[in-house]
């Protein structure tokens, strides 16, 4: 059938809401760390139930774009409401558990492999990666493209071309996954400080240490708010 003549979905009530958060942020000119309206008024101005607006908050916790305190409100963690659609984060949702599994498989392979047969210039290959990743959130960044560069070096270091390419073709769910976990609040210094551990046990030497290192550290980027949200029908 023609993709023109796919079947309507209906839109949720709060996805409305969101689309209405979205253009007030932009109109009051709102920035990270400002404050949104109480819920109660947010349902009062919008003429929707505290329920639908409650449920489009969870969507906006959940893409990492406010933050919501409890008794204090809820704050702008960056300066727009760029949201993502629903249905993205429903089919994101159900591929990322397996994403993490390999990822957990192959690096923690990698890392054991890094400590063993990593020659000094890779090693210092992983440092400037992670001073990088450090230097991106001291400018307010994620980290992300550190963070790509940290997990690359390693690969390169265990010299396994096998596993290598395994990690190629899996490089856009990973990409994925990392995006997702550093924009969990507090994540990316986490990161850095995970990555710390993972570099020092491989230049160390110590195969055993640095696979307990990635696998701590793939475990703790399993831990995304989107995983423990439960999609509104």
């Amino acid at each position: 059938m023609s993709e023109a003549l796919r079947p309507v979905v209906k839109s949720r009530l709060y996805e409305q809401v969101l689309e209405r958060l979205r253009a007030y942020v932009g109109e009051a000119g709102l920035k990270a760390g400002d404050r949104l309206p109480a819920e109660r008024d947010l349902a009062a101005s919008l003429g929707v139930s505290r329920a639908s607006v409650k449920q489009a908050i969870v969507v906006l916790e959940v893409q990492g774009l406010v933050e919501a305190r409890h008794g204090g409100g809820t704050y702008l963690v960056r300066d727009t409401l760029d949201v993502e659609p629903v249905e993205q984060l429903v089919e994101r949702r159900k591929r990322l558990p397996e994403v993490l599994e390999a990822r957990e498989a192959l690096e923690t392979k990698l890392a054991e492999l890094a400590a063993e047969r990593r020659t000094e210039a890779e090693l210092e290959t992983i440092r400037l990666a992670l001073d990088f990743m450090r230097d991106e959130i001291a400018g307010g960044a994620n980290g992300v493209e550190g963070d790509r560069r940290f997990h690359a070096a390693v690969t390169a270091a265990a010299h396994s071309s096998l596993l290598a390419d395994f990690m190629k073709t899996i490089a856009r769910q990973i990409t994925e996954s990392r995006t997702e976990s550093l924009r969990q609040p507090g994540r990316p210094s986490r990161s850095l400080a995970q990555h710390t551990a993972i570099y020092e046990a491989i230049t160390a030497g110590d195969a055993k240490k640095a696979a307990a290192a990635m696998r701590k550290h793939v475990r703790t980027v399993a831990k995304v708010r989107l995983l423990t949200w439960v999609p509104e029908d």
